[in-house]
């Protein structure tokens, strides 16, 4: 077992060296590219010439669509297919260490536990990766939602105080500026940016949908876009009942993430409880020794 995991951490490396000295300048600008949360950077780019030669991105389109879609929704459309690729060779990256750790352990121990151990994350930690990317996508979206029917509101309010529509939406989105971090403010600023760069308003709202990329926005747009240009009482009305549909789905995400937080729980409220009978119990049972 010590000689398999010689080999295969002699594999592990020689070949990180071969590939990145055959293909990785070409790919070291895609491991430049800004995105959150990426911490290998520097071990990325012969994962991406793997990823290139071996032409991964045609066998597994599906999977890859699916990444690409969830970068799109963190990181933007633009160059969303580079580090859609420098998310995977992340992914890759990690395994790669894992398995690496792997064969050391098993130097170490003399046993084959260790390299199992290292396959075995190694294989579990980019399933986790993917996860962790579609939970924090998921939170974004409820972020939007929850946000969205109290931004109807202020429009509703504004237009039928007599604010044109585009003048009702650029005021909240004033009133918002410091909230860059908000999902939902950061397209909308990104939409006021493009109205006074020029853009018409159908164009940039249009965009804004695009980049949220969530139903209950599209619906959204398409209801301000068909009654803008009339407004008064009919816009109202439509926006009025949007904003009722959404003050559900808000209640719904509130009691689901009620339930989220009430389940995670469970865990520490029953290792208290064991620790509370060992702490009652373990006296007693001493007595009853004695």
């Amino acid at each position: 077992m010590k000689l398999l995991a010689v080999v295969m951490l002699v594999l592990l490396a020689g070949g990180w060296v071969v590939l990145n000295q055959i293909g990785g300048a070409n790919y070291r600008k895609i491991a430049k590219l800004q995105m959150e949360g990426l911490r290998l950077r520097t071990l990325v780019p012969p994962m991406l010439y793997i990823l290139d030669r071996l032409k991964l991105t045609a066998r597994f389109p599906l999977f890859f669509f699916k990444i690409q879609r969830s970068v799109q929704k963190l990181n933007g459309q633009r160059h969303s297919a580079e580090m859609t690729l420098l998310y995977v060779g992340e992914m890759m990256c990690y395994s790669w260490l894992l398995l690496a750790l792997g064969c050391l352990l098993t130097l170490a121990m003399g046993e084959g536990t260790g390299l199992a151990i290292g396959s075995v994350l190694g294989l579990l930690l980019p399933a986790a990766m993917v996860k962790d990317m579609h939970g924090k996508v998921q939170k974004r979206d409820h972020d939007i939602l929850m946000e969205l029917p109290e931004l109807l509101n202020k429009i509703v309010l504004l237009v039928g105080a007599g604010e044109t529509v585009q003048k009702a939406i650029s005021h909240c989105v004033n009133q918002k500026r410091q909230e860059k971090n908000h999902p939902l403010y950061r397209e909308l600023i990104k939409m006021a940016d493009d109205l006074e760069g020029g853009y018409s308003f159908q164009q940039a709202f249009e965009n804004f949908s695009k980049r949220c990329a969530v139903q209950e926005v599209s619906i959204f747009t398409t209801t301000v876009l068909l009654n803008f240009r009339r407004g008064g009482s009919d816009f109202v009305m439509a926006l009025s009942d949007l904003s009722r549909t959404l003050w559900e789905k808000r209640k719904a995400i509130t009691r689901t993430r009620g339930e989220q937080a009430s389940s995670k729980l469970i865990f520490p409220m029953v290792v208290i409880f064991v620790i509370v009978i060992v702490l009652v119990g373990a006296p007693a049972f001493m007595m009853m020794n004695m």
